[in-house]
């Protein structure tokens, strides 16, 4: 199973966001989502919102998070994707962002909150350079509509585990299983489970045929990297699991 860790660009300062970032990449991570940091986000939690505050604070900026990898490009294993909301995209250009995107070696985005049919444009525009532009769906998201997405996806599916914002949940709740189901039916690329996930134990409600292809972890890793303790202590409870 790949691992796909979530960390918001900037946190806990922007010396250390670079220091995770290597070393979520030398513990495993098979995709790394970066968060971009943002004033109002309303999807996320309370630790990933928090984060999102420090970083800001921090002075981190988009221009920042692009300008730091594109020093770095070629330095990581693992795919790296872009996700934040939907105003930070469409302020910075998406002509631009995803050229800019393309030189750094981004693998894709996610846009919560971006529609299917609204997301056209934009996906058109980063297809043209070869970066994917991540779907989301959810356990209330029925086959028909997974197949709408599934006509025009690539890279892997964010499955939503939760209806709600991001946080940590001790079990999974009801309808992930059907869900993971029904997107096996749509869907002819990667499951990604994510939004809740803070140990891998949750996971074994699941049985083994039915499970994800990834596993997306943000608001514990986040937690455990504000409370000073490494990336890599965190990652290896997964990497024994899977």
């Amino acid at each position: 199973m790949k691992l796909i860790p979530f960390i918001t660009a900037g946190y806990p300062t922007l010396d250390a966001f670079w220091k995770n970032l290597r070393d979520l990449d030398d513990n495993g991570a098979d995709i790394i989502e970066i968060g971009v940091p943002y004033s109002d986000p309303v999807a996320d939690g309370p630790v990933i919102k928090a984060a999102s505050r420090q970083a800001l604070a921090n002075g981190a900026t988009f221009r920042w998070i692009l300008d730091g990898l594109l020093q770095r490009k070629g330095q990581f294993k693992a795919k790296l994707v872009l996700m934040g909301y939907l105003n930070s995209f469409l302020q910075y250009g998406f002509q631009r962002l995803a050229t800019e995107a393309a030189e750094i070696g981004i693998y894709g985005f996610i846009i919560p909150g971006l529609p299917l049919e609204e997301g056209a444009e934009c996906r058109a525009i980063l297809d043209e350079k070869g970066i994917h532009l991540i779907p989301l769906v959810a356990t209330n998201t029925p086959l028909e509509r997974m197949r709408q997405y599934a006509a025009v996806a690539s890279g892997f599916v964010y499955l939503i585990s939760v209806l709600g914002t991001t946080g940590e949940r001790q079990g999974l709740p009801d309808g992930v299983l059907e869900a993971l189901r029904r997107a096996r039916q749509a869907f002819d690329l990667p499951i990604a489970l994510g939004f809740g996930l803070s140990h891998p134990s949750q996971l074994d409600a699941i049985p083994l045929p039915d499970r994800p292809d990834a596993v997306i972890f943000g608001s514990a890793l986040i937690r455990h990297i504000g409370e000073g303790k490494p990336v890599a202590e965190f990652m290896q409870r997964w990497r024994e699991k899977f």
